[in-house]
């Protein structure tokens, strides 16, 4: 794997995690290197279900790396997207066996894509979520492909156009979360359901994991929402957005 994405096998298990200090923020190669190592663990018939973690304390991912959509023209943008949308969730819904999100900190926007994108999460205490997408003037348009199915369409709407962060009791209530447990357990607990899940008969959780994800199965949606955030995020205002938040002010909208 590379510097960024490690990979480790052990008890069947496969632990995925992501470190690019300060905050695991998704650029090219952090993405291919998650995909990498999860098309590694499907192909592994030995291992039987997947963790995915950060290495970065009190960081599990602030999403996009914000440069890469900055000036950029709406096919660079676009192949940025086909990695974290559709390559993401290509390589999810085929991984044959059961994926976990170890969030330990702060997930926001493509962070919550990488988390969602497991059958399972798992938060710390302390950990927080978010969907800031709009505060820069950008829709959060992959989870509108999931996120009221697991919440509700109200409930959704205010979590995604509001961009407050929320706390994992809070997403624990919601659905969004599996359990929430003490900060310095959630590996330990992440690997401890993997277990569970790689005791079981690989066949039956092979095929019945493909019969979930077909049933639950949104993926034309995500193609939508991928052209929906291109369409937006290379206009003025989106710009100016972004261009606010990485100067550390407050946007302009009349400008743009």
């Amino acid at each position: 794997m590379s510097d960024i994405v490690n990979y480790e096998s052990q008890h069947r298990i496969a632990q995925i995690s992501i470190e690019r200090p300060p905050v695991n923020a998704l650029n090219l190669p952090v993405l291919e290197g998650l995909i990498a190592a999860l098309r590694r663990a499907a192909a592994d018939d030995d291992i039987r279900a997947v963790v995915l973690a950060s290495a970065v304390p009190r960081r599990f991912s602030a999403g996009l790396d914000l440069n890469l959509v900055l000036g950029k023209s709406t096919a660079q943008v676009r192949a940025l997207l086909d990695k974290l949308y559709l390559e993401l969730g290509e390589v999810q819904y085929h991984l044959g066996k059961p994926s976990i999100a170890a969030v330990a900190g702060a997930a926001r926007g493509g962070g919550m894509t990488l988390a969602i994108s497991c059958d399972v999460l798992i938060a710390g205490e302390s950990a927080s979520f978010g969907y800031p997408e709009i505060d820069l003037g950008l829709p959060p348009a992959i989870h509108f492909a999931h996120l009221p199915r697991i919440v509700g369409r109200h409930r959704a709407f205010e979590l995604l156009f509001s961009g407050r962060s929320f706390s994992a009791d809070e997403a624990c209530s919601l659905g969004l979360v599996s359990r929430v447990v003490p900060d310095e357990r959630v590996l330990e607990e992440a690997r401890e359901l993997a277990g569970v899940f790689a005791s079981k008969s690989p066949n039956a959780v092979r095929l019945g994991r493909a019969a979930f994800m077909s049933i639950n199965d949104y993926r034309r949606a995500i193609a939508e929402a991928a052209e929906i955030f291109c369409n937006i995020a290379t206009t003025d205002e989106a710009q100016e957005g972004i261009r606010a938040f990485t100067q550390k002010r407050a946007p302009n909208w009349q400008r743009s």
